[in-house]
């Protein structure tokens, strides 16, 4: 597969555990056990994938997430959180600042595989055909800022077919008004909360 995935886990046992797994379904694998030593790692390499554990002997692992996909340059790694934190809103704020996957500790190696190939199926889907389909339902136009319903287009502004392209990427997923303020304009948001309910009823 030539696919490189990046582990963050500051257990050696984990981080060896999954470097062998992986390993053995054909990936080349980078370990880490701190978020210094990746962070430098990252500034000279980009992986095609990050397995990254939210509990982190120098930082929170959220904190990175929200680094990578603030950083326009990563901002499309996917990154799978493996922690051991299994609390619901754990795992929604994880989802919410752009995770592609949540495995919670203890789990299986193989199931974490799948998972990996998951993931990295539907980004290279996106990437050669650059466009989003969602059953026989809906369909998103990357390229071409089109989206059609059975095949009838509709109108959207480019902000809602931002919304309905991270709503879109990541089904299933809850999202806050916080994050889909702070996906469409970074820091530089001027706007209140309420103008994305707006986006949303129009969406609907």
């Amino acid at each position: 597969m030539n696919k490189l995935i990046a582990i963050v886990d500051d257990e050696p046992d984990i981080v060896e555990l999954v470097t062998l797994h992986l390993g053995k379904a054909g990936f080349n694998v980078k370990g880490f056990l701190d978020a210094g030593s990746f962070t430098t790692f990252l500034d000279a390499q980009a992986p095609d994938l990050i397995i990254l554990d939210l509990m982190l002997s120098d930082t929170d692992g959220l904190e990175i997430c929200k680094l990578i996909k603030r950083r326009e340059k990563f901002s499309s790694i996917p990154i799978i959180m493996l922690t051991a934190k299994a609390e619901e809103t754990d795992k929604v704020l994880g989802l919410e600042l752009g995770a592609d996957d949540y495995v919670t500790k203890p789990f299986s190696p193989k199931e974490l595989v799948a998972r990996v190939k998951a993931v990295l199926r539907r980004k290279v889907q996106q990437e050669v055909t650059g466009r989003i389909e969602i059953g026989e339902v809906l369909t998103i136009d990357l390229e071409k800022y089109e989206v059609a319903v059975k095949g009838k287009k509709i109108e959207l502004t480019s902000t809602e077919f931002k919304i309905l392209q991270l709503l879109a990427t990541r089904k299933g997923f809850v999202f806050s008004r916080d994050t889909i303020l702070d996906y469409l304009w970074g820091q530089e948001k001027a706007v209140i909360d309420r103008t994305v309910d707006v986006h949303i009823r129009h969406l609907r």
